[in-house]
């Protein structure tokens, strides 16, 4: 089977939205999907927007230069969107020779992002365009092959989003259980009741400026746990980098509670010079700096973060669910904490350490921990199996090159 270009199994579309009816107004994101777009569409002359019909393909070149891969989404949301019309959209000629969805197991592959990267650095016009996109070889199986490995692909990304979903539902229980006991403080009495409503006593906290349960606490969260803030490696020993330890950056945390994996690890000499500043697993990381500042996860195992993370090691293995969710609670005010006038806002070690916040009573603390524990560890299950799914995809993806002769 021979290479093909694409050129000749695409066309450009430029069909605008005269009429104003579709609001559907859709951005591109880096993982090659829609995002919904946050601009304020109110009173905007949405006539000149571009229209994407299902089936249909946009994509932004002028991020290339920047980003060094494609933003390029297939529309399979099964209605027409609308996006910006300095984007480009174009489609298959004939869907009985080439597949959309095949084309775009194509543009989901690493190495065509590096091609695109790479014919845009090479440019003459200084950018990866239509004429190149035009030029990109790669092979056209049958149709019937390709719908078989269009239908393998699929089935795996099926399997990641229906683990994705439970997660969701876990994290919202989860999170529904801590809100019930430690901001409504409606944990179980000695009764197994609802505290509060059953007549609990409850004392004003000048620290909080509200009342808590009687015998809870306000302490520094120096006091759950010894606080580490991470150190990066020094250029001057690049041999510190390698595939034997986590380490964790603020681009690690993708809104998820447990980080299964870092995209950058450390050698095993790094992880011994930096031993000082090592996590064990379930530690509590929280980014102090810049715009990313506030997130939290959990490790999934033992690692290192990089200066603009502090983490909590907490004095009882109980602690980390409890501290957690307290700290997802507290991200705003995490946030104007640091703020201080700074344009790039900065939470330093010394200033996290003394952040007061509610320390309820041990046995409390425990009987949420075991009411979540195994909640929390389906949810890792999950993403581990997730993180393999992927691992998946990305062979088979890398495979379609050797349906042909040669690689792009």
């Amino acid at each position: 089977m021979s290479y093909k270009k694409l050129g000749e199994y695409i066309r450009k579309v430029d069909l605008k939205n005269r009429d104003g009816k579709i609001l559907n107004l859709q951005g591109l994101s880096m993982t090659k999907e829609f995002r919904k777009s946050t601009s304020n569409i109110i009173g905007t002359d949405l006539s000149t927007y571009k229209v994407v019909k299902d089936g249909q393909f946009c994509c932004d070149f002028m991020s290339v230069i920047r980003v060094h891969k494609l933003p390029v989404v297939l529309n399979n949301l099964g209605e027409d969107v609308i996006i910006s019309p300095a984007y480009v959209v174009f489609e298959i000629k004939d869907q009985s020779l080439l597949l959309p969805e095949y084309l775009m197991m194509w543009f989901r592959r690493s190495e065509f992002d590096r091609y695109a990267d790479f014919r845009c650095d090479s440019s003459i016009r200084g950018g990866f365009q239509w004429e190149e996109l035009c030029e990109v070889e790669l092979p056209i199986p049958s149709i019937e092959e390709q719908r078989e490995l269009v239908k393998q692909y699929h089935t795996i990304s099926d399997k990641i989003k229906v683990n994705e979903q439970i997660c969701e539902k876990l994290e919202t229980t989860a999170q529904t259980l801590y809100k019930h006991w430690f901001v409504d403080f409606e944990f179980p009495n000695e009764e197994g009741k609802p505290y509060k409503s059953s007549g609990g006593k409850m004392v004003f906290n000048e620290d909080l400026a509200k009342e808590i349960p009687e015998g809870w606490k306000v302490k520094e969260i120096k006091e759950f746990g010894k606080i580490i803030t991470g150190k990066t490696p020094s250029s001057n020993y690049p041999e510190d980098f390698g595939d034997d330890f986590q380490f964790i950056t603020p681009g690690d945390f993708l809104n998820e509670k447990i980080i299964i994996e870092s995209s950058r690890k450390l050698s095993s000499l790094g992880c011994n010079r930096l031993k000082n500043k090592i996590n064990p697993k379930n530690s509590i990381l929280i980014t102090c700096i810049g715009s990313d500042m506030g997130k939290v996860s959990l490790n999934y195992e033992e690692c290192i973060t990089n200066q603009q993370i502090n983490s909590i090691v907490g004095n009882s293995n109980y602690y980390y669910e409890y501290l957690y969710y307290k700290l997802v609670e507290i991200k705003d005010i995490l946030k104007s904490i640091a703020v201080g006038g700074s344009t790039m806002p900065m939470l330093n070690k010394s200033s996290f350490e003394e952040i007061k916040v509610l320390k309820p009573s041990n046995n409390i603390i425990e009987l949420f921990h075991s009411s979540i524990l195994n909640n929390t560890e389906f949810y890792s299950t999950l993403k581990q199996q997730n993180k393999k799914f992927t691992q998946f995809q990305s062979l088979l993806l890398s495979r379609l090159a050797t349906l042909g002769y040669k690689k792009l």
